[in-house]
């Protein structure tokens, strides 16, 4: 009896030996799969809550970690010039910078060819991956009451017993970026009249690019001039708002991707990364947590099913200089702000 228990336990024992054995291996596996095989160093001007979102999301389907440093513009393009990075992701305005300063690299795919020429350098050194327009943003209840809707900027300069909410154009690069664009379209003189019109139905203002929103989500405006990301943030979380699309055109911010310039080569895993912004993963990941942007390739079924096919973009976007966009601010000061 005490032969055939120890036999047992014996037996018992190399069992245990053998399933430890052979689950060594697959936990050593799990291990070696959470560590990503590649690293890549970013520059980016975005908010660091967007940037986390892309880059732990690319590494958990690919294993591969986007390093993102946040950078203020002139320290983006002076870290370029003394510590080139494998990509940067920004604005259109920085990344025509860093490309005219021959800081980046031309790269052309499938995916990226689909994008259309005012998404992208024509020389293909960077990529626009997707867009932040200015639009109306209307308040349900107001908008019951009024028998036309403006539909232009000058049919909202002209609106009567209206309140209006809008972003300050000192305080965001999408506000001033908005009168920048209409002074390439319209002209100085027509867009400060519009400008003019607008102002004294202003409630507020405002500092930052939610709060026009949420006045017109509140009732506190009847119509703000807001980007369709905040508008589209609100409207998830029920309040009652439409977006109707200047049909005269409007401004938009591209967010893009330009690949970094190392000894004339591109870093072939900054290209898939590249694409990998343009595709329905990245906005599934961003829209998952609050963000919603436009995406810019026609292929994607987040471009498909986007509602606004009315959408006109301004047709001129201007390279105006740092004086030259100093003047205009301050013609708006004192010619309407506080005329």
């Amino acid at each position: 009896m005490r032969r055939y228990t120890i036999l047992l336990l014996t037996g018992f024992m190399l069992i245990l030996a053998a399933v430890a054995g052979a689950a060594f291996p697959v936990d050593a596996d799990k291990k070696n799969s959470a560590v990503p095989v590649q690293e890549l160093l970013a520059y980016t001007t975005l908010p660091p809550e967007t940037v986390t979102i892309l880059s732990e999301t690319y590494e958990k389907e690919n294993r591969v970690r986007v390093n993102f440093v946040p950078l203020v513009p002139n320290e983006l393009i002076q870290n370029l010039r003394n510590k080139p990075a494998d990509l940067i992701l920004t604005d259109s305005q920085i990344l025509s910078t860093a490309a005219d300063l021959d800081l980046l690299t031309p790269y052309i795919s499938e995916t990226n060819d689909a994008v259309k020429n005012n998404f992208k350098d024509m020389y293909d050194r960077w990529i626009g991956v997707w867009y932040d327009p200015i639009i109306f943003c209307i308040n349900k209840d107001y908008l019951r009451k009024i028998h036309a809707i403006p539909s232009t900027w000058e049919e909202l300069a002209a609106a009567k017993n209206v309140r209006i909410g809008i972003t300050d154009f000192l305080a965001a690069d999408a506000s001033s970026n908005l009168m920048f664009q209409m002074i390439g379209n319209f002209g100085d003189a027509k867009t400060y009249e519009i400008l003019g019109g607008i102002h004294p139905k202003v409630v507020q203002y405002a500092k930052y690019l939610s709060n026009p929103v949420r006045q017109a989500g509140m009732g506190e405006a009847d119509i703000s001039i807001a980007v369709e990301s905040e508008t589209l943030r609100y409207m998830q979380n029920h309040y009652p708002l439409k977006i109707i699309y200047p049909e005269d055109g409007t401004a938009c911010i591209i967010t893009g991707i330009g690949i970094v310039t190392t000894d004339k080569k591109r870093n072939p895993a900054a290209a898939k990364f590249a694409d990998w912004l343009l595709s329905d993963d990245a906005q599934i990941s961003l829209q998952k947590n609050g963000f919603y942007f436009l995406s810019t390739n026609p292929q994607s079924l987040a471009y498909k099913t986007f509602a606004g096919k009315n959408l006109v973009l301004f047709d001129n976007a201007p390279k105006f200089t740092e004086q030259q966009r100093h003047e205009f601010l301050d013609k708006w000061v004192k010619t309407v702000r506080f005329k």
